[in-house]
């Protein structure tokens, strides 16, 4: 279900292409019962001009009557875990996903986030205060009635907790995956400079990842496929988004 208005203008296009293919079929029968095309003509232009005025008023009634309308309550999908734990890749799935069923999302990703802002530091303030940053423009975009995919570690409760506290509807999702895991995968090979020294106050080896105590969804990605932690995913996703419907 989309989350739009529908506007004057589309209502009158749709008007005007059903009832050409309705006035078609009228003048068509009419010729066929009385083998008058003068007539079949007469009746099919009364016709169109009265259904389109008809049909369009019934349009616009329709669009303020409530019955039967489901609004989708935008929220905010926040990803953390470990470097390494896959909630990048879980939250580009979920991205697409939401985009798939036709709902206003953007997407907020901690690498891409950090391209812009590259002067941020990663002692405990600076980071607290970069996810602080983050969480404010998702609660904007959620006012705005668009769904946000964030994924950031966001290694200390206080920030979530902030974040959570900005939002409507706020649906943390930790991906649960063990340190020693997440050093194994390495992608960029960071946990093999911060083991080295080349990194400091690197999350998980040198500086601290509080685990969400009460997360809204926990996956554990060593425990699961990449699939089948997704599937995790949408099916509470939908839950969540049809649990809001019933009760709007």
């Amino acid at each position: 279900m989309s989350m739009y208005f529908e506007s004057k203008g589309r209502s009158a296009a749709k008007t005007i292409s059903w009832r050409t293919l309705a006035t078609l079929t009228t003048a068509i029968i009419v010729y066929i019962l009385t083998g008058e095309l003068v007539l079949a003509i007469a009746v099919g232009s009364i016709e169109v001009i009265a259904k389109i005025i008809l049909y369009f008023f019934h349009e616009r009634a329709w669009n303020k009557i409530k019955f039967g309308k489901r609004m989708i309550q935008p929220c905010v999908i926040w990803f953390t875990g470990l470097p390494g734990s896959g909630k990048s890749t879980l939250a580009e799935k979920t991205y697409q996903y939401i985009i798939e069923r036709g709902l206003h999302v953007e997407q907020l990703d901690g690498d891409k986030v950090r391209s812009i802002f590259p002067n941020t530091g990663f002692l405990k303030e600076d980071r607290n205060e970069h996810i602080k940053r983050i969480g404010y423009l998702a609660s904007l975009l959620e006012k705005n009635n668009v769904i946000v995919v964030a994924s950031f570690i966001s290694p200390y409760a206080e920030s979530r907790h902030f974040v959570r506290q900005q939002c409507i509807n706020f649906l943390e999702i930790f991906v649960d995956t063990p340190l020693e895991i997440c050093e194994q995968r390495d992608p960029k090979g960071l946990y093999k400079k911060a083991r080295s020294d080349d990194i400091n106050d690197f999350t998980g080896i040198d500086a601290p990842y509080e685990k969400p105590k009460n997360p809204e969804l926990r996956v554990k990605t060593n425990e699961q496929s990449v699939e089948e932690s997704f599937n995790t995913i949408k099916t509470f996703i939908d839950h969540h988004l049809s649990q809001h419907n019933a009760q709007t």
